[in-house]
Formats: C-alpha cells, structure tokens, sequence
C-alpha cells in the first residue's frame, strides 16, 4: 500500500447511488437483501432527504456538489433555451456557476478523486482526480489529468450502459450494468491505493438504469428479471461495505463522526402513467405549434403563453425575453393562476395527477434564479411528467417502468444530520467535517 496511508488524518469518502430510495434502502436493509448496508445504517443515521427541482440527476448532482440551489449554480435540467430562441442546447459542467466542494477544497491544498460524478463533463481540472460520469461522451475528455487516460483506457473502463438499448433488451441490460459495476471498481481500487487524498467520491449510476427499465421487476417476484434486480443490488452492498471497511481502516478509532457518507440524487417509483405536461397546455391554449405534428419548442407560434422544457418546468412566453414573446407583465400572475388551477383538477382513471406546482421564488434563489422556470409541476408518485410536445394525448406509456421522486432521496452518516434535510445541505457537512 502507498506510504502516505502511513498518517491517519481527517478524510471524507462519499458513495453515491443513483435513483436509490430511502424507502428501497429501509426496504433492502429490514428485508436481508443488503445486509452489509444494514449494518452500517445501524452505526449512524439514516435519512429521508429531498432535492432540488426538477428531480432529475442533471439538476441534483450539482446541488449536491455546490451545496446550492440552481439558482446559485445555474444548472436547471439536462436541456436549455438558446439566447433569443426556441433551440435547444446542453449545459455542460462548463455552466456551473459555483464551487464545488473540490474547488474549496483545493483552496485549502486539499486533494479529491472524484470517480464518475455524473453533470462535470467535460473534466475540468481539479486539485486530484476527475472522472466524469453521465452524461459523458468521450472518453478522453471525461478525464483529468489525461495522464489518467491510458490507465482507463487499458482496463476497459465503462462510463455507462447504452440505454436506447436497455429499454428493451433487459439481458443486456442486467449483464452491463454487471459490467460496469466491476469496471467502476476496479478503478475505484487502483485510485485509491495509489492516489492521495483527503476526499474520495465514486457514483454508482447502474441503480438508476435498473430502476427506470426494470422497477416493475422489482414488485413481482415472478418477473424473469426479479432475482437479477436483487443480485445487482447485493452486489452493490458488497461494493459499498468494502469501501466503508478500507475506510474505517484510514480512521482513527475514537473518532466518533468518521466522514464515510452515501447517498442518493433522487428518489424512485413505479408508474402508472406518463403525463404529458405540453399536450395539456395545447389542449388549455397556453400553447401554440405551427402545425399539430410538430414535435419541437422552434414550432412555436404567436400567442403561445406558455411551453415546457423537459420534464416539469413551464416558462411564461414574456416579451422581451423570447421571440415570440406575448405575456406582458401585468399578465404573468393572471397565467401562473390559471395554470396552477388547472393543474389541480387533472385527473387520470379520477385520481389527481399533480401534487403542487411549485412558484420559481418557492425553489430558487440566487443570482441565476430569473434564468429559471416560473413553475415546476412535481407529480403524484405514479404519474410521470414528460415535457416533449410531440404527443397529443395527455397520457401515455412508454418502456420506462420507473420515475423520480423528489422527496424520498437518502443520506446515511456518522452523525445526525440537520431536520428537513435537503441535498443542498450536505457540501456544507462534509466540510465542517473536514475542517473540523
């Protein structure tokens, strides 16, 4: 083993799995499907924890590695606006606009190994190690240093799973996130072993994949892919009890709050329907297209009041700030009204689909807050919103069997963390540990 492993010092080492449940975690810990993991929830604390909105990985991530909301840190989905347009581009890691907890670090000559967290690519330079995780491209450039790349690249190291592919061929699915995990192991072994280090994070994001394709196989016990979807999980209990067992190895044993965490970005649920926020708003004549085929924001008309970014968030179509911008200000809370009542009266098979409609001053603040929707929609767990305007029926199915909740995302650590935790608040704990 490396000799600076020689010193005990204070450390943090984050687990993070992707799209995984408190309510799954209590489930497989109470249940002997994760017995490893049941024995570390009962050396600390378990947590129902929420997160930022939407609830998707691309908006929770950077909440977690900025302790801020996205109006702080200016990522509000995978998909944005153009300036001037209704095209759509890509943030990227290049568009966060705050510290992440390796930046801060580094200012303290800290250094990090930071093992597919997915929302950082392009790999930006850090004082350590960077590996970008989802939605990562390129290889190469998901690295840094790219000294690191022949090392990856020798062991076969997989970012993710094709999931155009995973949707319908689950037995590739259950063996390449198999795959993966080993991948991600391997190369979590050699960094750290031979890398310094005073923060170490690694994502599992195969839990995610799992839960989107196969959640149904997770309630019926004669699904064919039932006792797949329960090995991958005890699978994952092995892999985090052996990163808690090297850990406690680097910690000094009257240490009473060892910086070992884990958690995860967002919930998960099974769906009954998938809600399609922009046929509704056609429907209600906030939205306008061209033409009733068109499947796309450049479509929009004239006296489109509102129109939707994937999956939850509505923006008002003000002028001055879109092309065809119509709502003038005296108009904007007469439509966040009427949009927010109706919303409240949709119904599928006559259960409510909408839990609240969330106003942008009730989920963000910040410098970058006004870039952000005006609404955000969180559904009943079960009805899973989609924001494309290619559909012209409200409901529908497709091949994903889960959905992301908001409310029901986990944080285990040593010590008890604060009341109403939210996932904005762990940068903050893992840094006062540290400092401490």
């Amino acid at each position: 083993m490396a000799a600076f492993w020689k010193k005990k010092k204070k450390r943090v080492c984050v687990v993070g799995l992707d799209g995984v449940p408190y309510t799954l975690v209590k489930r497989f810990t109470e249940d002997g499907t994760m017995p490893e993991l049941a024995r570390i929830a009962r050396e600390g604390h378990l947590n129902k924890m929420r997160v930022t909105l939407p609830e998707i990985s691309a908006v929770s991530w950077p909440s977690f590695m900025t302790g801020k909301n996205p109006g702080h840190h200016s990522i509000f989905g995978f998909t944005d606006l153009k300036p001037d347009s209704y095209s759509l581009r890509f943030p990227s890691f290049n568009d966060l606009r705050a510290p992440t907890i390796w930046d801060r670090l580094a200012n303290g000559k800290k250094r990090s190994v930071v093992i597919n967290q997915p929302s950082t690519y392009p790999a930006r330079p850090i004082e350590g190690v960077l590996i970008s995780g989802f939605v990562a491209i390129s290889l190469r450039r998901a690295v840094h240093p790219p000294s690191i790349l022949p090392k990856l690249e020798h062991d076969g190291y997989i970012i993710d799973i094709d999931t155009l592919r995973a949707r319908d061929d689950h037995s590739y699915l259950t063996s390449e996130l198999v795959k993966t995990l080993e991948s991600r192991e391997r190369i979590t072994t050699f960094f750290w072993d031979e890398e310094p280090w005073d923060f170490f994070e690694v994502v599992i994001t195969g839990t995610d994949r799992l839960h989107h394709y196969l959640w149904d196989a997770l309630e019926d016990n004669a699904h064919p892919c039932h006792e797949a979807f329960l090995s991958y999980y005890r699978r994952v209990d092995s892999f985090v009890a052996n990163l808690y067992s090297r850990f406690q190895q680097l910690t000094d044993a009257d240490d009473p709050t060892p910086g070992f965490f884990i958690l995860s970005d967002h919930g998960f649920t099974g769906i009954k329907n998938e809600f399609y926020l922009s046929s509704w708003l056609k429907k209600e004549g906030f939205l306008r297209l061209e033409t009733e085929e068109a499947d796309t924001l450049e479509a929009i008309s004239d006296g489109t009041r509102a129109f939707v970014l994937d999956p939850s968030r509505i923006y008002l179509n003000l002028v001055g700030k879109y092309p065809k911008g119509c709502v003038k200000p005296e108009d904007v809370r007469p439509i966040i009204d009427d949009i927010k009542a109706g919303l409240s009266e949709v119904a599928c098979d006559g259960e409510r689909v909408i839990d609240k409609v969330f106003e942008r001053d009730e989920a963000y603040d910040g410098p970058f807050a006004t870039q952000g929707p005006d609404l955000i929609a969180v559904s009943k767990y079960g009805y899973d919103i989609k924001g494309t305007p290619k559909h012209k029926e409200l409901f529908g199915r497709s091949a994903l069997m889960g959905m992301h909740t908001w409310d029901d995302a986990f944080l285990w650590s040593a010590q008890a963390p604060p009341e109403d935790l939210n996932i904005t608040d762990v940068a903050e704990i893992i840094l006062q540990h540290l400092e401490s």
